[in-house]
């Protein structure tokens, strides 16, 4: 999954040194334009140096990550749902060096879940999903990326969303174009979020602003990162 960039362009000040401010001072509720100028510039930045951080990470270590996600994944839908059957579960197709879970999602459509991608048939309107198996017909998507080429509009159980970076408070630090929140916000009913990425990409805070929904939960290689304040579910 992927967007545009967030952040405002030309700007003749320097970026604000965001990640020296105390994450107090930024307000989750607060609308104030230089605020949310300064967190764009911070999260542009941020963004650029966690995929270049992801994309240097040899492809055999995200493979491994990847591989020790899929056991938290399935025990925490196992936990929540107390099956697969009959679950509609999206998930992405990987790019940019994201995780590779296509090997899990073979074995979830095996074990009788629903799989589904991503679509974007409008740019800046929320994401629709579509079923996908191993053996669909794909076709070139919104910024190239496959997508099923053909299917029923699906709503999903559970979503499932890569992270370039996320904090202990289960918000998502994405590509910058805000379809995975603008989705969220769509969908009724909401289904189960669950953040997937490397534990490296953990920051202290995306300075969440009022359009952010947090995850329920945040999955990596560890194991499973509880939102602060929240129950495990």
């Amino acid at each position: 999954m992927t967007g545009d960039d967030d952040s405002p362009l030309g700007y003749a000040s320097p970026p604000c040194l965001a990640h020296e401010i105390d994450p107090t001072y930024f307000d989750p509720l607060a609308t104030d334009a230089t605020q949310a100028r300064d967190v764009a510039r911070w999260r542009k930045a941020e963004r650029a140096r966690l995929l270049a951080e992801r994309a240097a990470t040899p492809v055999g270590v995200r493979q491994d990550a990847a591989e020790r996600i899929t056991p938290h994944l399935d025990l925490l839908i196992r936990a929540r749902f107390g099956r697969f059957e009959d679950l509609t579960i999206s998930a992405w197709w990987p790019i940019k060096a994201e995780l590779n879970l296509r090997h899990w999602l073979e074995d979830l459509v095996a074990r009788g879940a629903t799989v589904a991608l991503p679509v974007v048939l409008t740019p800046g309107t929320p994401l629709v999903f579509r079923p996908w198996t191993p053996d669909c017909h794909m076709v070139q998507g919104f910024w190239k990326i496959p997508v099923p080429a053909e299917g029923p509009e699906v709503i999903p159980d559970v979503t499932l969303a890569p992270v370039v970076g996320w904090d202990a408070a289960g918000f998502r630090l994405g590509y910058g174009g805000g379809y995975f929140d603008r989705t969220l916000a769509a969908l009724l009913p909401r289904p189960f979020a669950i953040g997937v990425g490397l534990q490296l990409a953990q920051v202290q805070t995306i300075f969440p602003q009022p359009h952010d929904i947090a995850m329920d939960e945040i999955v990596t290689e560890v194991g499973r990162n509880f939102p602060q304040g929240l129950s495990p579910r």
